[in-house]
């Protein structure tokens, strides 16, 4: 189901060009394929860059973005492998924890969101295995360990996941014997602290841990990250981001969203459930926060636990009927499921096939095969400005990474870019324009400048989604 149109459909987000870029530049020896700025900790995408060499040399004729988006089908397959692990450990039966990873499945977020290339993709992963060690039933202390040490990984995956910190100690508490429980929380924070801490002594033995002039700083831009960065306004806010994205959100699913909220609240009383239950909620909290960044790839964090609240709950509710006779609960079981199939599937089912069979991306195959084919002199020589999907296609078509090929947010933003551009906008030949590079143009002051002396010299699609080549009029 993921792998039907993944390289159609949902449109490319410019985050996806982003991590994969980064993921090239790991490959070829960087840390970023520009100036590392810690905007995230570097394990996403070297995770990333471990696992996409196999569709870029198997598959070497897709867009380098449907490469990205195949690489990461490994990582959807295995949480849903970790979320049974995970079901059964805490006390679900068999059926329970595949009902529970078939919801996590086919749900349609799921669907759309394990295709891109988000870094949350690999967090959740490693949540998933701190949460299976952490509830381990040999209860053994290097499983507590490693469930430490996999919750780092977690976090370097993507740093924003460190709110799950209260679930997992919450699992080890319940996963550890009363006798050694104190042992298995400390080695727990030691695994996790230890491992965590290889990012900020990264940061300081180069020199960029706290803020100064001429470098970029990990505690600068956490600063940034924290503080300093526009926030998506208010959930219930009519008119704001996170508004839109909550509103996006139900309606490609608002069973799973809404029932798994609502089991969520019941199921703190279940003991085996509260973990999943517990980690709903503090997510919920965090994205319910007025004022604070809403990314829209934040509700990837939250499906597998909404899943296993659901499941685990219609398991509890049916385990405490009365049972006078031997085949209740199991017909109780089953009218659950039917109901929930009559009511659900539907749904699901259009979302599903619609994600299947929709194809958005022409216009990104077609400008990627303009890249390759077109002859524009000297590709070693002309500057081209496009957005983070095409660069790696840019790339690999014999344009100059870094400073021929330029990523549009770098062109005023990186001085090690802005110094190769002593003329300014008149230094750059072409401009790939898509709808996120135009969404930015009244931010860059030089992106601006070539919009107005450019002309079009091919056009893909048509209308806001539409990608146009502009030539630059530089008489100079």
């Amino acid at each position: 189901m993921r792998v039907i149109g993944i390289g159609n459909f949902p449109f490319p987000n410019d985050d996806e060009g982003t991590y994969l870029a980064q993921a090239w530049a790991v490959r070829h020896g960087e840390l970023a394929h520009y100036t590392y700025w810690y905007d995230h900790p570097p394990l996403g995408w070297i995770q990333l860059a471990g696992m996409s060499w196999a569709p870029d040399w198997l598959l070497p004729d897709l867009p380098a973005y449907v490469q990205g988006r195949i690489a990461m089908l490994p990582v959807a397959a295995a949480a849903m492998v970790l979320l049974y692990v995970i079901g059964r450990r805490l006390g679900l039966a068999r059926p329970t924890a595949a009902a529970a990873t078939l919801l996590y499945a086919l749900s349609p977020l799921a669907v759309v969101l394990h295709r891109q290339i988000y870094l949350d993709n690999f967090a959740v992963l490693w949540v998933l295995v701190s949460v299976a060690l952490a509830l381990s039933p040999r209860r053994h202390l290097w499983h507590h360990v490693a469930a430490g040490i996999a919750f780092a990984l977690a976090v370097l995956s993507k740093e924003t996941i460190a709110v799950l910190l209260p679930v997992l100690v919450v699992a080890v508490w319940q996963g550890s014997h009363a006798s050694t429980r104190k042992f298995s929380l400390a080695g727990f924070g030691s695994g996790f602290v230890l491992t965590v801490l290889f990012y900020p002594l990264y940061a300081l033995l180069k020199g960029e841990l706290l803020p100064g002039a001429g470098h970029v700083s990990l505690l600068g831009t956490l600063k940034f990250q924290l503080g300093g960065r526009e926030g998506s306004g208010s959930a219930f806010q009519d008119g704001t981001d996170a508004h839109r994205l909550f509103t996006d959100w139900l309606d490609r699913d608002p069973y799973l969203l809404i029932g798994g909220a609502v089991a969520a609240l019941v199921a703190l009383a279940v003991r085996q459930l509260r973990p999943a239950a517990l980690a709903v909620l503090v997510l919920a909290l965090v994205a319910m926060r007025p004022g604070g960044y809403l990314p829209q790839m934040y509700i990837v964090q939250v499906l597998p636990f909404l899943a296993l609240t659901v499941a685990g709950l219609v398991q509890a509710a049916v385990t405490r009927l009365p049972a006078p006779r031997a085949w209740l609960r199991p017909a109780a079981a089953v009218a659950a499921l039917a109901a929930g199939a009559v009511l659900v599937a539907p749904h699901w089912y259009d979302r599903d096939r619609a994600a299947m069979s929709a194809d958005d991306n022409g216009v990104y195959r077609q400008a990627a095969r303009w890249l390759h084919d077109t002859e524009v002199g000297d590709r070693a020589k002309v500057r081209l400005v496009t957005d983070g999907v095409l660069w790696l296609d840019a790339v690999d078509a014999g344009y100059r990474p870094g400073t021929g090929v330029i990523w549009h947010y770098k062109l005023d933003q990186d001085p090690a870019v802005t110094k190769t551009l002593p003329h300014g906008w008149k230094d750059i030949d072409y401009v790939v324009s898509t709808p996120a590079l135009r969404g930015e143009r009244q931010h860059l002051p030089t992106l601006r400048d070539l919009f107005a002396h450019a002309t079009p010299v091919a056009t893909f699609g048509e209308g806001g989604g539409r990608i146009d080549v502009l030539r630059i009029q530089n008489d100079g």
